[in-house]
């Protein structure tokens, strides 16, 4: 696969899509080619056929290769799935010398500490995300690196998820063939590739429907500040047609999408859709108003939900108010007038999420559809992966000249400002994996 070009893979409950992106030359991302087959082995986001996931995976590579001409080897992966949740939590250190400045080692101190918290059997921390710092008792610090203190707090917005869904994840796309090069938090690669800088600083809530779960997240001043993924998503309303019409799951969702309502007011008794009727049986007939009463009643659950969810996080409280609202994407975010109904529930300003805020201009009307908002983030996520590791390489290069250009003893001055960045949790996460996965073998 050439350089800079990124692949983002969504394993989703419905569908699978593979993604092959570039930077152009104004920065923006530019989509090459495109791969999408049907899920099969995926249930409410998480891997429970491991066979079929592999082979659904193939498939939309190989799409995904044939429209672009590229050869495909590295992945950046979203996980998602109900198994996630989050919790805040707040620690600290004391530092042996206060009369030196906070630096790199002391955050990622700090860090490690909270990876010390017990989880349930078989969960695992996935994400530590500092919120604001803490030092001395000096509040809403954002960057304490180079300030002087003894006692350096923290609260953290932790993710936690099973363990063993992400290492079945990582089987999949090793035994697809492809090199596992970055694991992101799916509900952070939709905001990335939908949310403006504007509206994560003002306090929004992204709202992803997907077709087996609707994930949120939670922004405010710039930093995520809440995630969860509720286990409902697409596939339940067209459960409930199906149930609720006595008809087949395939004529359930294309009434789903074609005729489909969120709110029930605005069909006439009179309007009529015929279904035809199984070998040879006679046609049903189905009423709008009962097809969109159906699908209300689902939907309401769903952003009752969800709205619980933006209630913990204390969206009532003046301070942590979400002046921006709520943007909903992902497949299920078509339904008709769902964003009527979602002001109605929540009376929070709403808008549908499309995930051209950083594609390039002449980008094709279907990869700006809300459906592909993962895949769009998790290309961005592997491009900007690739950008820090030119970043760390050039820097490597600094030092190794640095070394021979000078004696031993001056090198450690000229070494301290190139220190590299801090790994990102997900970094170490997609480590562990491959390390997981090269012993298992």
């Amino acid at each position: 696969m050439e350089q800079n070009i990124a692949v983002g893979l969504d394993i989703g409950t419905t569908k699978i899509v593979a993604m092959i992106g570039r930077k152009n030359e104004y920065d923006k991302v530019e989509i090459l080619g495109i791969g999408k087959s049907k899920s099969l082995g995926v249930h409410r986001g998480v891997v429970n056929n491991i066979t079929q996931t592999i082979q659904s995976i193939q498939l939309a590579i190989q799409e995904a290769e044939a429209a672009s001409a590229s050869k495909i080897d590295g992945v950046t992966v979203g996980i998602a799935g109900q198994h996630i949740r989050s919790l805040q939590h707040s620690d600290y250190i004391t530092r042996p010398n206060s009369e030196t400045v906070i630096d790199e080692e002391d955050i990622e101190r700090l860090i490690n500490q909270v990876h010390k918290l017990v989880m349930l059997p078989g969960e695992e921390i996935i994400h530590v995300l500092p919120q604001e710092y803490k030092i001395d008792g000096q509040a809403e610090i954002k960057e304490p690196v180079g300030m002087y203190g003894g006692r350096l707090e923290a609260n953290f917005h932790v993710v936690v998820g099973q363990v063993s869904s992400i290492r079945n994840i990582g089987r999949c796309v090793k035994s697809a063939g492809l090199n596992l090069e970055g694991i992101t938090l799916e509900p952070l690669a939709s905001a990335n590739a939908v949310l403006s800088q504007e509206e994560k600083e003002a306090g929004v809530a992204l709202i992803d429907i997907g077709g087996g779960t609707t994930d949120l997240a939670i922004f405010r001043d710039g930093i995520i500040r809440h995630t969860a993924v509720i286990p409902f998503g697409g596939n339940v309303i067209t459960e409930d047609i199906k149930e609720g019409c006595s008809i087949i799951e395939k004529q359930a969702e294309l009434l789903k999408i074609k005729f489909g309502s969120a709110w029930p007011g605005e069909n006439k008794d009179n309007e009529i859709v015929s279904i035809p009727g199984l070998r040879g049986r006679d046609p049903k007939e189905i009423t709008l108003k009962n097809l969109s009463k159906i699908i209300h009643a689902r939907v309401v659950e769903i952003v009752e939900q969800v709205y619980v969810e933006i209630k913990n996080y204390g969206h009532e409280e003046q301070k942590k108010k979400l002046i921006a609202g709520i943007v909903l994407t992902g497949g299920g975010s078509q339904l008709k007038h769902l964003k009527q109904l979602v002001e109605y529930i929540t009376g929070m300003d709403t808008r549908i999420g499309y995930p051209n805020e950083h594609l390039a201009g002449d980008s094709d009307d279907a990869i700006t559809s809300p459906l592909f908002a993962t895949a769009v983030g998790l290309v961005m996520d592997g491009l900007k992966r690739q950008d820090r590791k030119k970043a760390e390489a050039k820097i490597d290069e600094e030092i190794q000249a640095q070394i021979e250009a000078n004696e031993a003893s001056e090198v450690e001055a000229v070494i301290e400002p190139l220190k590299k960045p801090r790994k990102s949790f997900l970094d170490k996460l997609t480590e562990k994996v491959k390390d997981f996965l090269d012993n298992a073998e």
